[in-house]
């Protein structure tokens, strides 16, 4: 079965029927509309095509404008794949958090971690950096110290921790279960965290 597409809201707490505080996502879950179910004969490859958030008509392209159209929706801002073969869904129909999960207890959440730009390899791998302040290290508390041989192999291996870009990177969470479903807004409750900050899109995997 395929999944939803939905923007995390913020996080909040849930307190279990036996007193236990549970740190919960909301997340707003669809609704999603099926913009092109795509098969093996006409595009290649058999796959549905679901599309969620509206946008206006004048900030979308005339070719993104009569796609959508072709489903009798209105320009949408985030559209996503599920690969494989769907044949009881059909063009335009609309999926709910309250259809498309009400039997199921976990889930998969894909997500984009927060970028934090270009990091030192403190930040970005949890170095200690080069001793203490004192016998003469001067600058060096936070440097990576040695990345290899000199004259063998005379580079730098690929893979080696050093400072770079963190974050900003697909991250998918599995087996979260589900706390609570809220189908008249489309609100779907789950428990612990998931990547990227609030109003940022996160896929619902099945």
């Amino acid at each position: 079965m395929p999944g939803l597409i939905g923007k995390k809201i913020g996080m909040t707490s849930i307190f279990s029927a036996e007193g236990k505080n549970i740190p919960c996502t909301v997340i707003e879950a669809g609704p999603c509309v099926v913009t092109q179910i795509k098969t093996k004969e006409k595009d290649g490859y058999d796959a549905l095509q679901i599309a969620y958030e509206d946008k206006s008509e004048k900030n979308s392209t005339k070719a993104l404008v009569g796609h959508f159209a072709k489903a009798n929706t209105a320009p949408k801002r985030k559209v996503v794949e599920f690969a494989g073969l769907y044949s009881e869904f059909k063009l335009g129909e609309v999926l709910t958090v309250g259809e498309m999960l009400k039997t199921d207890r976990w889930v998969d959440i894909v997500g984009y971690s927060k970028g934090k730009g270009f990091q030192g390899v403190v930040k970005r791998h949890g170095f200690r950096g080069v001793g203490d302040a004192t016998h003469g290290q001067h600058n060096r508390l936070r440097a990576p110290g040695s990345l290899g041989a000199s004259s063998h192999p005379s580079r730098v291996f690929k893979g080696m921790r050093m400072a770079g870009q963190t974050g900003n990177k697909r991250v998918m969470v599995v087996n979260i279960s589900i706390v609570k479903l809220i189908p008249e807004k489309n609100l779907l409750i789950i428990k612990g965290s998931v990547p990227g900050p609030n109003g940022s899109y996160l896929i619902i995997n099945k």
